[in-house]
């Protein structure tokens, strides 16, 4: 299995262009795919700087409908036309992120998907969990043990001209299955880390060997005492599971440092371009 990050916030390979979304790209015996294609085509960019042919992807997994995992969706289905696109239904729906700093007409911000990508005859919608084959499957949080991440509360959807917290049924996570291992692929773990680490246990019945997903608590200003706090109990309960973490985008540089202080080498960090050691 081979697994190279398309595109990340921060540095990383030579050439390779960093912002604000994900991306992976992925190799199995059977299968090309791609997890998430980031916030634009620069997504394609860097797989041409890193010598990947997206025209060999068989598969598109959306892990949620925010446009910083599908922006590069619509030139991608350009280069490759074939390739199926599984997300769920509700990831189509208009997804808005309030920025209360913002002048009042300006602070419920459309952060959803492009409203092209639901047209495309090569999507799949998807209600809950599904197995596309023996090697690839997707689970969902049917209900959650641990509270939202406190970055969740901002992030709304509108239906019938209201908004309301966001509750991320539009959220899906990869699991890779190859010689008896499962590698979990989670974008920013909207549910909470935590949540889909129970989803897995409850449909697999044990822990993945490896873990690679944001964790969705970056913040522009800093942080309270008691945000701090629930960064280090995040990684506190993660250090229970039987897995190895790789993290990354909306993790953020400043809480990836607290949890790496509490999780030492079962945590690290894939920037923009790496590939993912599996």
């Amino acid at each position: 299995m081979k697994i190279i990050n398309l595109i990340e916030n921060t540095e990383g390979h030579p050439g390779c262009i960093c912002k604000h979304g994900l991306s992976f790209y992925i190799e199995t015996e059977k299968h090309v795919l791609l997890c998430d294609l980031g916030p634009s085509e620069k997504t394609l960019e860097n797989a041409l700087t890193l010598g990947l042919d997206l025209k060999k992807a068989d598969t598109v997994i959306l892990s949620h409908g925010h446009y910083d995992h599908s922006g590069g969706i619509m030139a991608f289905a350009e280069l490759n036309p074939d390739a199926l696109i599984y997300m769920q239904e509700e990831a189509a729906g208009m997804h808005y992120a309030y920025d209360g700093d913002k002048p009042e007409g300006e602070r419920y911000r459309y952060n959803g998907i492009d409203r092209r990508i639901p047209e495309l005859p090569q999507v799949r919608f998807l209600r809950g969990d599904f197995d596309i084959d023996e090697e690839i499957g997707l689970i969902t949080v049917k209900e959650r043990k641990y509270a939202l991440p406190f970055t969740s509360g901002r992030l709304l959807v509108r239906e019938d001209g209201r908004y309301r917290q966001d509750q991320f049924t539009h959220e899906q996570s990869l699991v890779l299955i190859e010689g008896g291992a499962r590698v979990l692929v989670s974008g920013c773990a909207h549910n909470g880390i935590l949540n889909i680490m129970e989803a897995f246990r409850e449909k697999y019945g044990s822990d993945p060997e490896t873990v690679i997903s944001g964790f969705h608590l970056m913040k522009k200003t800093d942080y309270l005492p008691e945000e701090t706090d629930e960064i280090r109990r995040v990684a506190e309960e993660l250090m229970k599971y039987d897995s190895r973490f790789i993290t990354c985008h909306c993790t953020g540089t400043e809480a990836y440092r607290i949890m790496k202080a509490v999780m030492g080498d079962r945590l690290s960090y894939v920037h923009s371009g790496e590939e993912v050691p599996v």
